[in-house]
């Protein structure tokens, strides 16, 4: 199931990723002190959240849960940018990366390792 996140949304669920389950007053506290949002404005995108069915709410104390995992996302939004700017070739999407920065030979190791196991 893809689902798109928002940059917003993305601040709720990387927080949730990170910290599991939250009560909606604890990470409306956190992203307060992190990024300066108001409770209103956690409120409503974690009722955007809900709503596309990226976390669970429940009751008592609006206790917030990651209904989909930061792998999934990622995957999303990499097929999407892939079909988006490389017409779907990952094989383009990899050269580009591959042309664009200098590698270590740690990067090159992780790279081949990562080749081998799609074989």
């Amino acid at each position: 199931m893809a689902i798109k996140l928002f940059e917003s949304e993305l601040k709720v669920m990387d927080l949730l990723w990170k910290e599991g389950d939250m009560p909606a007053k604890e990470i409306a506290l956190q992203l307060k002190q992190q990024i300066g949002w108001s409770k209103t404005t956690t409120y409503t995108v974690l009722k955007k959240c809900v709503e596309k069915q990226a976390i669970s709410r429940t009751e008592p104390g609006f206790v917030c849960k990651p209904l989909i995992s930061r792998a999934e996302v990622q995957k999303a939004e990499t097929k999407e940018l892939i079909d988006r700017m490389y017409g779907g070739s990952e094989d383009l999407l990899i050269a580009c990366l591959l042309g664009k920065q200098e590698m270590t030979s740690e990067d090159i190791a992780r790279l081949r390792k990562i080749v081998e196991e799609q074989k």
